[in-house]
């Protein structure tokens, strides 16, 4: 057989293989979410895995489903019902703009008149003591928060067997990959058409990444949302879940974070009379849940990501436009791997120098 055959040959099977590998993505792309959310609790639940899997040795399935039944009464359940919550907060919320139960003109109006007089001046150079422009601008951006969480109630209800169809995807896939998982990434690495060692490396870095992703923001998150919601149920706020899950959501950008929420909503109490509700507001954005970031990020996260905040702030935030709530995970952990990337040709091309 001449070389030109197996060339020929050769060049025949990869172009067969990267077809098969196309058709095979585009039809287990409709089910794309699923399958990232339950390669990522496998990843997160693995060492708990693991831990059961040594009280039970060698039964895979009754330790998979062990850390099935944690996940499901840890994150599912909670997440099932805070989300409910959300839904009807934000609904009412949409419903109350759409009536014009929520006078948006006459808040800003008491907060204008408690400023100083200089700073009402400074704003009325710049146009912003016109209450009704004002009321049409804000009005449209929390009609279009809230709105967007009912529509997406209601395209949930519509959808109900998709969801639930992909529900059990993800379940299904999770409980796999967690009893076999092991095996399965360690076939992957070994399958890459890359080096072993750079494929081992990048495997490293992408565990890394993803499990201090997953505990840096969804930790940190969670209790910066559930110490504001707290907060603003001591104070007598309403809605005080849906403000608690923006706080959440607000706490992935680094620096200004969750006082995004909390600091307006300070200011309006302090302006309408609500001294001692205004001052805790602040004494907890600024004392409790702003050092919550600071204290807890290094320990969870550490150094085990190596990527600059501002990288991370961009790739989460065009994460989350690009993909959803995913991008959350995906951005820092495609930045992680480009950045590692990139430092491993460094080092190869610093070895053939020498």
């Amino acid at each position: 057989m001449t070389e030109r055959t197996t060339a020929t040959e050769h060049t025949g099977f990869l172009l067969f293989l990267a077809l098969v590998t196309l058709g095979v993505t585009i039809i287990v792309l409709p089910f794309a979410a699923p399958l990232l959310w339950a390669t990522l609790a496998a990843i997160m639940f693995q060492p708990l895995h693991q831990w059961i899997l040594a009280k039970w040795p060698g039964a895979h399935n009754r330790a998979a489903g062990a850390t099935m039944l944690v996940i499901t009464f840890a994150v599912l359940l909670p997440a099932f019902w805070i989300g409910t919550k959300v839904v009807e907060e934000a609904a009412s919320v949409f419903q109350a703009f759409q009536d014009g139960e929520i006078d948006v003109a006459a808040w800003f109006a008491q907060i204008f008149a408690a400023l100083p007089q200089q700073i009402q001046q400074t704003l009325a150079e710049y146009g912003l003591g016109n209450f009704n422009l004002v009321q049409t601008r804000l009005e449209e951006l929390a009609t279009e928060s809230a709105g967007l969480i009912a529509r997406q109630a209601v395209a949930i209800g519509g959808g109900a067997l998709s969801l639930f169809l992909a529900f059990g995807v993800g379940l299904y896939v999770t409980f796999f990959l967690l009893r076999d998982g092991t095996k399965t990434g360690k076939a992957i690495v070994q399958a890459l058409p890359v080096n072993k060692k750079i494929a081992t490396l990048l495997a490293e870095r992408f565990l890394a990444i993803v499990r201090a992703t997953i505990k840096g923001t969804g930790i940190v998150a969670l209790i910066q949302g559930m110490l504001g919601a707290i907060t603003f149920w001591i104070v007598g706020m309403p809605s005080i879940a849906l403000f608690g899950v923006l706080m959440g959501i607000f706490s992935l950008l680094p620096a200004i974070g969750p006082a995004i929420v909390w600091l307006p909503v300070a200011i309006y109490l302090l302006a309408t009379g609500a001294i001692w509700e205004g001052v805790l507001v602040l004494i907890s954005g600024v004392a409790v849940i702003g050092m919550v970031d600071n204290a807890l990020r290094p320990i969870l996260v550490g150094r085990d990501t190596g990527i600059p905040d501002w990288i991370i702030l961009v790739t989460t935030l065009g994460g989350i436009a690009s993909l959803g709530i995913a991008g959350v995970v995906v951005g820092p952990l495609l930045a992680g791997l480009f950045l590692a990337g990139w430092a491993m040709l460094k080092e190869q091309r610093e070895v053939m120098a020498e």
